[in-house]
C-alpha cells in the first residue's frame, strides 16, 4: 500500500516535522505548487527526489497573485487527487496552509521585486503578479527553510524572479529549474489547460510550433525582428489574441536584437477563448 505523505497545516507542526528531518541530517527540497497537479508538477517532484532525502510539496492557491479579473475563485482545486498523486511519487510532507495561516489578520509586509520582475513581459499584463509571487515564495522559503527549491521553466519569468530574489536576500538555498513537460503535440502542461474547449485544445499547440520555428530561423541567422513579426502574425491567424512574443536575454530578460547579445529565450503569452497560455523555448 502506498504510504500517504504527512499533511501539515500549521507552522508549528511543520517546524516540528522538519526539525526531526534536520536532526537526522536529511537534505530538504521544496516544490511550491498551487495544486491541481499534473505530470509537469510530478516532474518537479522527481527532480526534487533526486536531489534530497526529504521532499516537501506545498499546496496553496495564493490569492495575492491573482488580479480581481482573474480566476482565483474558479482555479481548479483537487486536493484528494493531488494527495494520491504525491503519495505515489513518495513525497514525504505536504505543506497545505490556509489563507489565514499564510496571511493572518494584520499581515502588512510585502515584497516588491524589480529587475527581471519589470521586464515588460508578464508584468505588463499582470502588474501585481510578481509581488504576490515573491511574497508567498519568500514566506514558503522561511517556513520550510529548504536546501533546494524546484520550479518549472514553463513560468520562465517567475523562475528568474524567484532566483534573483533568493540571491538578493542571501537565502541559503539553491533554485533548480526543470524543463517544461509537454503533451505529445507540444502543448506545455498547465492546470489551466482544463479550461480549453475541444476546438481550443486542438489549436493550442500552435504556440509551441511557432516558438520552435522562430528559434530555428534565429539560429539560421535570420533577422530577429522579422522572425518575431512573422511568428506574431501566425499566432494571430491561428485564432489567438497575442499578449506578447518576445526574444529576450535568457538570464536578464533584457530585449535583444541579435544572437551576439547573449543566450536567447523566446517567450509568448496569448489568449484563446477564456484561457491564457504561456510558453517559452531556448534558442
Amino acid at each position: 500500500m502506498t504510504k500517504r505523505p504527512l499533511i501539515l497545516r500549521t507552522i508549528p507542526a511543520l517546524r516540528r516535522a522538519l526539525a526531526g528531518r534536520r536532526k537526522a541530517r536529511q537534505t530538504v527540497a521544496l516544490v511550491p505548487t498551487m495544486g491541481a497537479l499534473h505530470e509537469g508538477h510530478l516532474a518537479l517532484v522527481r527532480a526534487a527526489r533526486r536531489r534530497a532525502r526529504c521532499v516537501v510539496v506545498s499546496i496553496f492557491v495564493n490569492p495575492t497573485q491573482f488580479a480581481p479579473n482573474e480566476d482565483f475563485a474558479t482555479y481548479p482545486r483537487r486536493f484528494a487527487a493531488d494527495i494520491a498523486a504525491l503519495a505515489a511519487a513518495k513525497v514525504d510532507i505536504v505543506w497545505a496552509p490556509s489563507v489565514e495561516v499564510m496571511y493572518p489578520q494584520g499581515f502588512a509586509t510585502r515584497l516588491v521585486p524589480e529587475g527581471v520582475a519589470l521586464a515588460g513581459l508578464e508584468d505588463r499584463f499582470r502588474p501585481h503578479f510578481f509581488g504576490g509571487v515573491a511574497t508567498v515564495v519568500a514566506k514558503l522559503f522561511m517556513q520550510v527553510n529548504p536546501d533546494i527549491a524546484v520550479f518549472g521553466e514553463k513560468d520562465y519569468q517567475q523562475l528568474r524572479v524567484v532566483t534573483q530574489m533568493a540571491k538578493d536576500l542571501d537565502l541559503p538555498l539553491r533554485i533548480v529549474g526543470v524543463a517544461t513537460v509537454r503533451e505529445k503535440d507540444g502543448l506545455a502542461l498547465s492546470s489551466r489547460n482544463a479550461y480549453l474547449s475541444a476546438e481550443e485544445r486542438a489549436a493550442a499547440p500552435l504556440l509551441h510550433r511557432v516558438l520552435q520555428e522562430s528559434a530555428r530561423r534565429i539560429r539560421r541567422g535570420e533577422d530577429i525582428a522579422q522572425v518575431i513579426a512573422a511568428g506574431a502574425a501566425a499566432i494571430g491567424a491561428g485564432g489567438f489574441a497575442l499578449d506578447y512574443l518576445e526574444a529576450r536575454h535568457a538570464r536578464t530578460l533584457a530585449p535583444i536584437v541579435s544572437v551576439q547579445d547573449g543566450p536567447i529565450r523566446l517567450l509568448v503569452a496569448a489568449r484563446i477563448g477564456r484561457t491564457r497560455l504561456i510558453d517559452n523555448v531556448a534558442v
